[in-house]
Formats: structure tokens, C-alpha cells, sequence
């Protein structure tokens, strides 16, 4: 089981962090029958995605008070059906952090065929080129795997990377987007073994994924990396369209960014509490942790 420390917030501020970033699952959900599309109630949860929105404008000033970045350029990329747009209030939001993000410029993401995986490449390396520092990739669900991918391609022009409910372990059908995917990408253009296997190994830059227990279109055990000395998972309650804008979310890439890829260590939930909570609560969240 994973070893998890949680931490209780007013909803939707709730994180759990699994420190040890182990894949390790109970005998009785090994294999693939154990992942499946997430549940119609969950499905329904993502109707939430607007109050988190609004969530993380209230959040504004004190997520001004969190960690501030040092001017690197970040890539972010947008999940399925999903374009700039999607990203731009994640893009608002690291430019007033301090950092250089970019969009993809890519339009709408349908999937990597016609010429995207050589497009992310070469936008990869034209910023990296450009900036004469490696680039940090935020990808949003489908944006992730496309994300994961690019680093192992261009590990010495990635910084790190921070994945949002990407699917990249388990079936390629134990999400709620897969038909529509298959419809415009052929069924067999994110399956098989070979492939699956490829894409659940993390490349070899520091690598985040940010998942979601409650997440209404990715099954979350499909968001988990293997065990490594520069991999994590860390929990938040979000649904998956309103992921990007979550403001504990926001806080987890901001504090991910200005990491250090040479001396990374895991997120460390505390820092975030002590920004989002004051006197009794904070009182009581470190008698629980001793």
C-alpha cells in the first residue's frame, strides 16, 4: 500500500501526498480488470469544476504568498478536445509567479498524430534554445503522456515534469474519453503492451503526478508512477476538467517549479498548510503529524 500522510482542508483543500511514490496495488485490484472508467457519480462530480475556478481566485492572495519561481521557461500542454485556452488561467497564473510559460500553439489537442509529437519537439527545443536553460512540461491529462514522452526524448532540454490525471498506466479504456480518442485516433492507437509499457516508465528527469481519487474521467490508479528516487504522486480532491485551475493544485506546480532538479526532494504537504491555515487548525494538523 502506499504510504500516505493526509491532511484535512474545507473542500475542495484536501491533499494527501504519497511521499514513497510506489505502484504497488493489492493483490485483489492487480491486473487489468481492476481499472475501469470511473463511476456516473463521480462523472457527475465534475459539474464541481467551475467552483474551483472560482475557489482559486479566492485563493489568489494567499497563493501569492507561496512559492515564487525564478523566471524558467514551462510548457503547458492541454488534456483531449482541449486547447490554449484551457491553460491560459494556469499560464496567468505562473507569469505572476515569476516564471516564462508557454501554450503549445497547437490548437485544438485531438491526439498526437499529424505531426504533434515532431511539433512538441521542436517547440521543446526552440524554447530551451531560446531561454539557454531546460524547459519545465506541465501536462494536463492527455497533455501529461505527451509530456512524459518529450522528456525521455529530450532529457537534456527538460527541467521536469508535472503530469495532471494523465492516464499513462493501466488499460488505455479505464477512462471516460477513451471512445471518443478511438473514434478520431483508431482503436488501437494508445494500446497493446509494448506501448503501455513504454508509456508507464517515467523519464528520467524529476516527475510529479498530480491525480485525483475523485476524478470523474481517469481512473486515478491510471495517474500512479512507479517507485523512484525522482518520481511522486500527490493526491488532491479535484475533479479532472477543473484540475487546472484547483487552487491547491496551483500551489502543488508552483512548488514543483522551483525545485531544484539537482537536489529535488518530494512535496512536502506541511508548507502548504502552513500557507492555507493559521492558529488552531495549524495547531492541530502538527499534534497529528508528531
Amino acid at each position: 500500500m502506499l504510504g500516505i500522510a493526509a491532511m484535512r482542508m474545507p473542500a475542495p483543500f484536501h491533499m494527501t501526498t504519497a511521499h514513497h511514490a510506489s505502484h504497488t496495488e493489492p493483490p485483489a485490484q492487480s491486473g487489468h480488470a481492476a481499472y475501469r472508467p470511473p463511476s456516473p457519480w463521480l462523472m457527475l462530480l465534475e459539474a464541481r469544476a467551475p467552483w474551483e475556478y472560482a475557489a482559486a481566485w479566492a485563493a489568489m492572495p494567499l497563493l501569492k504568498r507561496g512559492p515564487a519561481g525564478d523566471g524558467h521557461p514551462v510548457i503547458v500542454l492541454p488534456g483531449f478536445q482541449a486547447s490554449d485556452l484551457s491553460t491560459a488561467p494556469m499560464r496567468r497564473f505562473l507569469h505572476a509567479r515569476g516564471y516564462t510559460p508557454y501554450g503549445w500553439g497547437l490548437g485544438t489537442n485531438r491526439g498526437p498524430g499529424g505531426g504533434v509529437r515532431e511539433a512538441c519537439l521542436d517547440l521543446i527545443a526552440r524554447v530551451a534554445d531560446r531561454h539557454g536553460t531546460p524547459v519545465s512540461l506541465v501536462g494536463w491529462s492527455l497533455g501529461g503522456v505527451y509530456a512524459r514522452e518529450m522528456a525521455k526524448r529530450l532529457e537534456t532540454q527538460t527541467r521536469c515534469v508535472i503530469t495532471l490525471g494523465s492516464p499513462f498506466t493501466g488499460p488505455a479504456r479505464a477512462n471516460r474519453a477513451a471512445r471518443g480518442y478511438e473514434r478520431i485516433n483508431g482503436a488501437q492507437a494508445f494500446d497493446g503492451n509494448e506501448y503501455r509499457s513504454r508509456l508507464r516508465t517515467a523519464p528520467g528527469v524529476p516527475t510529479t503526478s498530480i491525480y485525483s481519487r475523485t476524478d470523474g474521467v481517469v481512473d486515478w490508479r491510471c495517474s500512479l508512477n512507479d517507485d523512484a528516487p525522482h518520481t511522486e504522486n500527490i493526491e488532491v480532491n479535484a475533479s479532472h476538467i477543473g484540475m487546472g485551475v484547483n487552487p491547491l493544485v496551483l500551489y502543488v506546480i508552483a512548488d514543483r517549479l522551483r525545485q531544484d532538479p539537482k537536489q529535488w526532494q518530494r512535496f512536502d504537504a506541511r508548507a502548504a498548510h502552513r500557507l492555507f491555515f493559521r492558529g488552531e487548525q495549524a495547531r492541530r494538523f502538527r499534534a497529528a503529524q508528531a
